[in-house]
């Protein structure tokens, strides 16, 4: 029941945790310039993505107590945190819970408040696929073209195929229990939660996750946060337009 991470360099332990249907993988760029910029990054596979172990389990709370596991197992402490999306709510709850573990906290493209399910798509063009007949990646773009439009977004989830055994492929994340409990994405932040030290909320300027209804019930939660917007972007500002995304997080760790 061990979280599978990637480890980059030495330094401050700089943890980052990605969004619902990505993984670890996703912040190799970033974290490979955090990590040369004197941090020890850890990127995280959360369960039933990556690399990590599936479970039947699966809302905030179980996904919380990994994180506080793996940070006890690698004996961190005073942690910066980073969450993606759904990453960003375990992020939030996790400072919540263990503020004493966090020295500062960022979150990414994502507000404190409930979501309805909008995955739908997506995860049904996950379900469709016929891993008995796949021979490829352009053969499994092809039928997702079908449920997901969007280029960028079916190359995200096809990062998640993987080779099971020679000329089978196979998906990494628990796709059943994700489809079965994908309302459990979309859980606010409980009321009364609040976290008091330094927090930066980043948002895509294309992005319609965080909007300025949103700025007041940010602020409620987490009093010192700072809001900033990644000019040329979207849900993914971090791919999208990461030498912004890098400038905005170094200057708020180093203020």
């Amino acid at each position: 029941m061990k979280l599978h991470s990637t480890i980059l360099g030495e330094g401050q332990a700089f943890v980052f945790l990605h969004g619902f249907l990505g993984m670890s993988d996703n912040w190799n760029t970033l974290g490979t310039r955090f990590s040369e910029a004197g941090y020890q990054v850890h990127l995280l596979d959360q369960r039933n993505h990556g690399r990590s172990f599936h479970s039947d389990e699966f809302n905030y709370e179980v996904m919380v107590e990994d994180l506080k596991r793996y940070c006890e197992e690698h004996k961190l402490n005073d942690i910066v945190l980073l969450g993606h999306s759904m990453g960003g709510k375990t992020a939030m709850l996790f400072a919540v819970e263990y503020p004493e573990m966090v020295s500062k906290l960022i979150i990414v493209d994502i507000s404190p408040r409930y979501y309805p399910t909008h995955h739908d798509d997506i995860l049904n063009g996950l379900s469709a696929l016929d891993f008995q007949t796949l021979k490829s990646r352009g053969d499994a773009d092809k039928e997702l073209k079908h449920y997901v439009y969007d280029l960028g977004t079916r190359q995200f989830l096809l990062k998640n195929l993987y080779w099971k055994e020679k000329g089978r492929l196979a998906l990494r994340i628990n796709l059943k229990v994700l489809k079965e409990q994908v309302n459990e994405v979309g859980e606010p932040l409980p009321m009364h939660a609040k976290f008091e030290k330094e927090t930066l909320f980043l948002r895509g300027d294309r992005s319609e996750y965080i909007s300025s209804q949103d700025e007041s019930l940010i602020q409620s939660h987490f009093p010192k946060a700072k809001i900033r917007t990644i000019s040329n972007a979207g849900h993914w500002l971090h791919a999208e337009n990461p030498d912004d995304f890098y400038a905005e997080v170094t200057d708020f760790l180093d203020s």
